[in-house]
């Protein structure tokens, strides 16, 4: 082979070799909590009633980076704890994921697997559940990745202040094995967006043109609020504890259920 065509071809397969080693980061710059410490919570089933405690945490930690930590539950039944680790850029004015982590427990307080992702690796792992023989598995993130399970509050504080009208990102899931989906989230009333009091984010998972009509009915809506004169400052948020368990409300300690949507009754807190 030709001198010139055989630099030009092992130079290509080192740039290749070096970026399949190459390791990877969040392509999503999160903006930095307003506060740290502890925001007590509580737990509420659909129609507002209280159904368990709650927690979230925003530290700094010894190293650095900013982790956020939080527990979610009905008190002898379902719950969840995630948690995410962020670094701070290098001007000191944004957050980039480093891992996020997630755990589920069903009903009898079984653990369901733990859901790992390394942004740093470019790997993101779903664990089986202890004692079970359903394989563990992972799926490969994409070099500059849009992943966001955990922390959405800060994903979503964009769409608070009007920076942006939608936010693009996509989301893991294990149910039936690792795989990467779409995700999309708008204020549920930008006509409402200039108003005092809260605004709510809701974001949907892209399916595919095949199952998303098929799953629209049965999926959940998936919700944030926010208040308006805190954009930074998370209010509440609707999920399934796990894939398909309990939706419940999540809501900041001081904050009626009812005041989040009027189909919303009030409860306890």
């Amino acid at each position: 082979m030709p001198a010139r065509p055989l630099a030009l071809a092992l130079a290509v397969s080192f740039a290749l070799l070096a970026a399949a080693g190459a390791r990877g980061e969040s392509a999503l710059l999160l903006p930095l909590p307003d506060a740290f410490g502890p925001i007590e919570a509580g737990t509420f089933d659909t129609a507002g009633q209280r159904v368990g405690e709650a927690r979230m945490s925003v530290v700094r930690r010894p190293d650095g980076r900013v982790e956020l930590e939080a527990k979610s539950g009905i008190d002898g039944s379902a719950r969840s704890a995630v948690s995410a680790v962020m670094e701070v850029t290098g001007d000191g004015k944004a957050l980039r994921l480093v891992s996020q982590r997630s755990e589920s427990f069903d009903t009898s307080g079984a653990s369901l697997g733990v859901l790992a992702i390394d942004h740093g690796a470019r790997i993101a792992h779903c664990g089986a559940p202890p004692g079970s023989s359903a394989p563990e598995t992972s799926v490969e993130l994409p070099v500059g990745d849009r992943v966001v399970n955990v922390p959405l509050n800060l994903l979503f504080q964009r769409l608070v202040t009007g920076e942006t009208e939608e936010i693009s990102f996509q989301v893991l899931l294990c149910r039936f094995g690792a795989r990467l989906f779409d995700a999309h989230a708008r204020l549920a009333s930008p006509a409402a967006a200039g108003r005092e009091g809260l605004v709510e984010v809701r974001y949907e998972l892209d399916l595919g043109p095949l199952l998303s009509p098929m799953a629209a009915p049965f999926l959940p809506t998936l919700s944030f609020w926010f208040d308006r004169k805190e954009p930074g400052a998370w209010v509440a948020h609707r999920m399934p504890l796990f894939s398909q368990g309990p939706t419940v409300l999540v809501v900041r300690s001081g904050i009626s259920p009812s005041r989040l949507e009027p189909d919303v009754a009030a409860g306890g807190l």
